[in-house]
């Protein structure tokens, strides 16, 4: 397997992009990245995207983004595993690259989720349909039953919780693409409308619309291109079942847990070593079992690890989310993956400004889908 790197990123404004269609919001992101890799050409595209066909009434994203970037007839494929798409569009181009089958290959993702389809029908075809969904639960209510197990188990209090959301929107203030660029306070989540008991409405990530793409190539030609490459030292991917009922806990997302042991034994590393990290926080209970899960903190001390600041961007020990994560930065399913790897890229370069974490030599990113039946992680390091 080739080294291979990341060599430029491109992204759009997440939010609520009402004048965009899902093909602008792609190219703007991808005509970014190849510009920023000063690149002249790509041998192939992954474009990941969770729902396009509901959302918008398109499928066949692949063929339909080369034809609109202008690009065919290089080879174009959609990935889709829910809210995991962009990442392993992400992996996927790694493979394709690290294999030798291609020298430079862009790895997308986009969702345009604000048309007019029910995003919460659209959401919840990630989750089971015959034992969750035809019941009436959807997202907001499994991550509540995770919540609610994880306050049981490890007397997680509603005040930790909502720290994850006050630090991720403190964190997406100085990032100009964020959907969200507004402080918040515990009191102000607290008092939010309930949406699924104990989650509030500030506890949730928001409807978005966006696109992110990176370009990746071999560490071999990677300097003919940018001073500044970062190397991926790690791709891991793993799944679960997809209804928490068949889960031995619901407070370890064992995705999560079997995909975090491989990338840190490929990467030669322990969870220590890495210096800041992007995870999926689609509701705030989700960064904090993560954040146990990924072996940054002890099982049960995810809580008070966010109530302590100890994954705040200023705190030294492990910031989380320094984008404002998917919280704040907004969540477009597809694009969310893709979006993470554009952090860690600009973080490992000394490009996010007020955002920098100081010495950062190894970041990681943790996308997964649905209540975490599918979950890829990746690890890139500085050089």
């Amino acid at each position: 397997m080739k080294d291979v790197a990341v060599i430029g990123v491109g992204m759009t404004q997440f939010g609520e992009l009402w004048g965009k269609s899902i093909k602008d919001i792609f190219v703007e992101a991808a005509l970014k990245a190849i510009e920023n890799a000063n690149v002249d050409h790509i041998d192939s595209m992954y474009v990941g995207s969770m729902s396009s066909g509901l959302f918008v009434g398109q499928e066949h994203l692949g063929a339909v983004m080369a034809d609109y970037l202008g690009v065919s007839p290089i080879p174009a494929t959609r990935v889709e595993s829910a809210c995991a798409s962009g990442g392993i569009a992400f992996r996927q181009a790694y493979l394709e690259v690290a294999s030798g089958a291609s020298e430079i290959v862009l790895a997308g993702g986009v969702e345009k989720m604000t048309d007019g389809a029910d995003v919460t029908e659209a959401l919840a075809t990630a989750a089971d349909q015959e034992y969750e969904v035809y019941q009436g639960v959807t997202f907001p209510g499994l991550y509540a039953m995770i919540a609610n197990a994880h306050m049981y188990q490890y007397k997680t209090t509603r005040e930790q919780i909502a720290a994850v959301a006050v630090k991720n929107h403190k964190n997406g203030v100085n990032n100009p693409n964020a959907q969200f660029r507004g402080e918040i306070s515990i009191d102000k989540v607290l008092n939010s409308t309930l949406v699924a008991d104990p989650l509030r409405l500030l506890d949730c990530s928001p409807v978005s619309d966006g696109g992110a793409a990176v370009i990746l190539c071999s560490m071999d030609i990677a300097k003919k291109f940018t001073k500044n490459p970062v190397r991926i030292k790690a791709s891991a991917q793993a799944s679960d079942t997809i209804a928490l009922h068949s889960r031995k806990s619901f407070t370890t997302l064992n995705s999560v847990t079997a995909a975090a042991q491989k990338a840190y034994k490929i990467a030669g590393i322990s969870p220590k070593d890495v210096n800041f990290a992007e995870v999926h926080d689609c509701f705030t209970i989700a960064e904090i079992v993560v954040s146990e899960d990924l072996g940054f903190f002890e099982k049960g001390c995810g809580g008070s690890a966010a109530e302590e600041g100890l994954t705040s961007l200023e705190s030294g020990k492990i910031p989380i989310n320094t984008s404002g994560g998917l919280k704040s930065k907004g969540h477009p399913v597809g694009a969310t993956g893709v979006a993470q790897v554009i952090e860690c890229y600009e973080q490992l370069t000394g490009q996010a400004g007020k955002r920098q974490v100081k010495n950062a030599k190894i970041g990681l990113t943790q996308n997964m889908g649905g209540s975490g039946a599918s979950c890829v992680i990746n690890i890139l390091e500085a050089l």
